[in-house]
């Protein structure tokens, strides 16, 4: 029987729970099945663009995290009504497949033990009657693999869906777009009502059952140390989380004081490598020079900021303000 390690984690905090994740997948060999949970939080699909799936001003005023996993797929939002599901593996040389079933059927039994119609469907969806409760991604490294996804539980779908709400007339490019489909709690289809908490420790031990040679083996105080770097050096990182994003094009426009004013703009690395104004607006200065200063940046608020600082919009732009203007170019 094979010893496997598995793991509860405590954190409701995505960078570290993802970069918990990203260690014990390159930097152990232990087979391992882990649950935790995300407060609050977007995960963006690891070939997405991050502008283009987030609602940026719901997630500024509600401050929610966002964050960039290691697996390809969509968008997602994570409270802690959700509950999250990794498998970790040595698999042979030559034998790499994406196959979900392998991993969510123990996931897919439990669930039916409780009494909840739940069955697999399509690429790696979970589903009760149709309607989505999990969602599942895959990643290879070396010959690890690593297999996670979701349940919700009692998720608040109302701030799930304003969440992942973007304009799409906003932005053009080639990532990945998240598929939205209709989902529901596990919770309302309990025959007999229990919590989260309950939910996950009642998985944990039915996924541990048939397993008498391993228990929980939670991180370390030096594994501890090693996550939090990692955290620290990567997933709380805006390079990581939005730089990563593929090459696009944004193309916003905003009515101010001073009339319209358009900007279209080419961001690769995360950075603005191209940028153009138009609209009905007035100024004495050339933007060119305003452009200039822009160039190069970042597409966030505290950089298109510091960069405006000392420089007079009203020169550029007759009555419009600085406001107006990082808003404009702010993703």
């Amino acid at each position: 029987m094979e010893q496997i390690r598995y793991i509860t984690l405590n954190s409701t905090s995505p960078y570290h729970n993802l970069a918990v994740e990203e260690y014990l997948l390159q930097q152990t060999t232990d087979s391992v099945f882990m649950l935790w949970q995300n407060d609050n939080t977007i995960v963006i699909g690891r070939h997405q663009n991050t502008a283009a799936e987030i609602n940026q001003e719901y997630v500024d005023n509600h401050r929610v995290n966002v964050v960039r996993r290691l697996t390809g797929g969509g968008a997602v939002f994570h409270d802690t009504g959700n509950l999250n599901f990794t498998f970790i593996q040595n698999v042979e040389s030559g034998k790499k497949e994406i196959d979900f079933l392998r991993y969510l059927q123990p996931i897919v039994d439990a669930l039916q033990s409780l009494g909840v119609p739940v069955a697999f469907s399509g690429r790696n969806d979970l589903v009760i009657n149709g309607q989505k409760i999990s969602g599942n991604a895959m990643t290879f490294f070396g010959n690890r693999v690593l297999e996670h996804g979701t349940l919700l539980f009692s998720s608040q779908m109302s701030d799930l869906a304003n969440a992942l709400k973007a304009d799409p007339d906003k932005f053009i490019d080639k990532a990945v777009k998240s598929v939205r489909s209709r989902v529901t709690n596990i919770s309302d289809h309990l025959p007999h009502p229990m919590t989260v908490l309950e939910f996950r420790d009642y998985l944990m031990d039915y996924i541990m059952k048939d397993n008498q040679l391993s228990g929980i083996q939670n991180l370390t105080k030096e594994e501890e140390a090693i996550v939090n770097r990692l955290m620290e050096e990567k997933y709380q990182t805006w390079e990581w989380n939005y730089g990563k994003s593929p090459e696009y094009s944004m193309n916003k426009k905003i009515r101010t004081k001073g009339g319209t004013v358009q900007v279209i703009a080419d961001i690769r690395d995360g950075h603005l490598r191209d940028l153009q104004f138009y609209g009905d607006f007035f100024g004495e200065k050339d933007p060119q020079e305003l452009i200039n200063q822009l160039i190069g940046i970042r597409p966030e608020k505290k950089s298109i900021a510091d960069a405006l600082t000392n420089i007079c919009i009203n020169d550029y732009f007759h009555n419009v303000t600085h406001e107006d203007i990082i808003n404009l170019i702010t993703q």
